[in-house]
């Protein structure tokens, strides 16, 4: 569980924590340089996965360091994308170019969930072989085609403060991942002291960063810029919806491999590429408006279009609670859909009033804090989500595995032992396409003695979706009530946030006025 957490968190961990570096770093040396050299790490990384060494747990650790060394490259160009367009086109183009580029964002990521996916089935070698010539080609391409237009921000590396942001939040995180994994007699981490120790330390760390910073004379990131309300309401409104938007994936897919596919007889080798596929709805809402959103909010402003993505977010995490475990598909289809489409409506719109609302010299760093968020939210979304579902789980499905197993033949000293086996087990093999009684149940050796009818029984297609169904659907009731929470408080953000807001300074931080028609026009001359 530990291997499989660090090659999920791990990737994750290091992009919240560098992002912000990578943007400053971009304001004093040059976006494009430090976007490109992060396509090059990148691919080296991805060519290193390839050829993985060793077996076991020590090729579990190469693969967990080479996937933090990719994630080095992922933050450097994570942190200059954003920054990069914001200086590349006009103030009234800025929407449709994000909402293009988060279009090619998603668009490869499920493309890549595909490829996959079907990949995996032949060598696992090939799910990181197939980065590596879009790696060389992007490389190539950033290379040939991107140059510097953007202002810089010369200054020194605030390595004070680069050391307590990446420590606090190193440590934040660190704690919140160990916390949903078991500790002694309890089903999960929370109560371990260096979980606590870890989480409180985090914290306090941050809250010396931000003091730091207000005093240093070349920061990391300038504390200021959350004097502009669009920046500082946007960011909050962002984190909000990545770590509502995050916990929604990981439950759709646990829902989609652990019980819904396997009922309907796929079995569970097949299901993470299937789920991938009967996910597609949500990608299309998110493709059709994000950029058309993007677009829109060049005209009327943000504000309108970043409300009302997010309420109808909270909408469909509503709407999924009312539907049985075992759904129809095509209720479920429509539900995904308009989800997609409320974040695409949110995502554009929202990234694009941040990059309006701050001078041009600040933003890499702007870029980068916006990317922190994100990351940070996605991160904190895994362990505050699994964590309510397993709070879900643990109190029915116990007694429902014992007398499941019971039933079938199991006797009642191995039924209280696999009873007793903290429930983020079951999800965890269901993630990774295994049949979570036969996992549990196979090291045991109890199904070579049990009838021919009562092991197919147990290992077969129906018995855990069954098993499982009643508690998953009990622990996806918190955990949905919390993401619906959690977008309608970020909706409230967002229009806090303001309409449409430019920032013209170029040296110092103001805040960011509304925008006049006189004042665009003005500044759209300038530009």
């Amino acid at each position: 569980m530990s291997y499989l957490l660090w090659m999920l968190m791990g990737f994750i961990l290091v992009t919240a924590v560098l992002t912000m570096t990578f943007g400053r770093l971009g304001d004093i040396y040059g976006r494009v340089k430090i976007y490109n050299m992060g396509f090059v790490i990148f691919t080296l990384a991805a060519i290193a996965l390839v050829f993985d060494p060793f077996l076991a747990g020590q090729g579990a650790l190469w693969l967990i360091g080479w996937r933090v060394v990719q994630a080095v490259g992922g933050a450097m160009i994570f942190a200059n994308s954003t920054a990069i367009l914001t200086d590349a086109f006009p103030a009234n183009k800025r929407g449709m170019a994000i909402g293009i580029n988060q279009i090619a964002a998603i668009a490869g990521s499920f493309l890549g969930l595909l490829i996959g996916g079907v990949l995996a089935t032949i060598d696992w070698h090939l799910i990181f072989l197939v980065s590596v010539p879009f790696g060389i080609l992007g490389t190539i391409w950033s290379f040939k085609s991107l140059h510097e237009v953007g202002q810089r921000n010369p200054g020194k590396v605030d390595i004070p403060g680069n050391v307590l942001f990446a420590v606090g939040l190193i440590s934040l995180l660190t704690g919140i991942t160990y916390g949903i994994q078991p500790y002694g007699d309890s089903s999960m981490g929370w109560t371990n002291p260096w979980v606590l120790g870890a989480i409180i330390g985090g914290i306090a760390l941050l809250v010396i960063f931000v003091f730091v910073e207000l005093h240093h004379k070349d920061p990391l990131f300038n504390v200021r810029l959350f004097a502009i309300k669009a920046f500082a309401f946007g960011n909050v409104a962002g984190l909000l919806a990545a770590i509502s938007r995050g916990g929604m994936q990981f439950m759709l897919i646990i829902w989609l491999q652990g019980i819904w596919l396997p009922l309907h007889g796929f079995s569970y080798e097949s299901t993470p590429l299937w789920a991938g596929i009967y996910l597609l709805p949500l990608t299309v809402g998110f493709l059709i408006s994000g950029p058309l959103s993007g677009t829109l909010s060049d005209k009327f402003g943000a504000r309108t279009f970043a409300v009302g993505g997010l309420l109808l977010v909270a909408a469909t995490f509503v709407a999924l609670l009312l539907i049985p475990v075992n759904f129809n598909y095509g209720i479920f289809a429509v539900l995904t859909f308009l989800n997609g489409v409320g974040s695409g409506m949110f995502a554009a719109p929202n990234r694009t009033a941040i990059m309006n609302s701050v001078p041009a010299n600040q933003r890499g760093a702007a870029s980068g804090m916006t990317g922190t968020f994100q990351n940070a939210g996605n991160s904190l979304s895994i362990g505050i989500f699994f964590s309510l579902m397993i709070v879900g789980l643990a109190a029915t499905l116990p007694s429902a595995m014992y007398d499941g197993l019971t039933a079938h033949g199991i006797t009642t000293e191995i039924a209280n032992q696999v009873a007793a086996t903290p429930p983020v087990g079951s999800l965890f093999a269901a993630f990774l396409g295994y049949n979570p009684i036969e996992s549990i149940l196979g090291p045991t050796g109890v199904l070579n003695s049990l009838s021919p009818a009562n092991a197919a029984a147990l290992t077969g297609q129906t018995f855990f979706p069954q098993l499982i169904s009643d508690a998953f659907h009990s622990g996806l009731v918190i955990v949905f009530t919390a993401a619906a929470v959690l977008s309608v408080l970020g909706a409230i953000a967002s229009f806090f946030a303001g309409g449409k807001y430019m920032n013209t300074d170029t040296g110092s931080v103001k805040t960011a006025k509304r925008a006049e028609p006189s004042d665009l026009a003005a500044e759209l001359s300038d530009v």
